[in-house]
């Protein structure tokens, strides 16, 4: 796959705060790729920065082969915007925000017309085409808020935390609407809080924090370059201590925590982490109710990578 973007040693400072610093990514056509890093990290100065509403002090930006400047009006008619904050206009009807919009980059009265009610119909809007923003649930302004962004077809889009305070329904529609648009050929960068929805979608993801990327990959990738790569749960009674300390003497096991009758053991990639602990507690007379075994979740990447929940903030 080629490249869509290219983001190469972007720095940006604010007097004496640097914001960014040496920031790179690549974006390959046709990927979702996840942005994501703790509030303050630098992720909507980065994609500022690539949208060139932002200057910065160093790098380059390359987006569709040819690099990125303010007045790049070629290249930003085929890149489309979801924000964070619902960008719409209260006094326009559903269907005259998505036509304004959308007539901002196509200019053929016919084709806007096509482009606009295929927009209506992906976000399933087609009931509330003439209800003013103010009259939506919040879901439903969410995807008003899409179908804005998505209008004009663009090849590249940037979704900022777009299912916030969402209802279930919506939530669902919205990720099925993105798995849809890269299925019609768009390359996707999206940003979330809610990391099952990474988990989900993205093909590729950065995780920036502080100004810099401090790791990039397949979630498979960067759950393998962290400690834990095994979590192991069995319920048992009347686990002593010196059985604990003995499970914690174990080559692969660097944490092991016994409350409520359930032993909890974090371990690195071993083989025989369960047959070693299993083999340990029948040794010693422990009877067992139930034993999972189950695999790091990317909130534990990130968690060892940055020091905190994605979510603390």
């Amino acid at each position: 796959m080629s490249e869509i973007l290219r983001v190469d040693g972007l720095v940006k400072r604010y007097k004496e705060l640097i914001a960014l610093d040496n920031v790179s990514l690549k974006v390959k056509e046709g990927e979702i790729f996840g942005l994501l890093g703790p509030n303050g990290s630098g992720k909507s100065t980065t994609i500022n920065c690539i949208l060139s509403l932002l200057d910065f002090d160093k790098g380059k930006i390359t987006v569709f082969g040819k690099e990125m400047t303010p007045k790049s009006y070629d290249l930003k008619k085929d890149i489309g915007v979801v924000p964070q904050e619902v960008a719409v206009y209260d006094t326009l009807t559903v269907y005259e925000n998505i036509d304004f919009f959308c007539g901002l980059y196509i200019k053929d009265k016919a084709k806007r017309k096509q482009y606009v009610q295929e927009a209506i119909d992906f976000v399933a809007l087609n009931d509330f085409t003439k209800f003013r923003p103010k009259k939506l649930s919040g879901g439903l302004k969410r995807r008003l808020n899409i179908a804005c962004g998505i209008a004009h077809k663009p090849k590249l889009i940037f979704f900022d935390e777009p299912t916030v305070a969402v209802d279930p329904q919506s939530r669902n529609k919205i990720l099925e609407g993105i798995e849809q648009l890269r299925k019609n050929g768009a390359t996707i960068v999206y940003t979330s809080h809610y990391m099952e929805e990474v988990e989900q979608l993205c093909d590729r993801l950065s995780i920036i924090d502080k100004g810099h990327v401090i790791a990039e990959g397949t979630i498979d990738e960067l759950k393998g370059m962290i400690k834990k790569s095994e979590i192991i749960t069995i319920e048992t009674a009347g686990l002593e201590d010196k059985i604990l300390d003995k499970i914690g003497e174990l080559p692969h096991v660097f944490n092991a925590e016994y409350k409520d009758n359930v032993l909890k053991v974090e371990a690195g990639s071993g083989k025989h982490n369960v047959i070693d602990i299993v083999n340990i507690l029948q040794d010693n007379g422990y009877s067992m109710k139930k034993i999972f075994s189950e695999q790091p979740t990317l909130n534990d990447v990130f968690l060892e990578l940055t020091g905190k929940e994605l979510r603390d903030e």
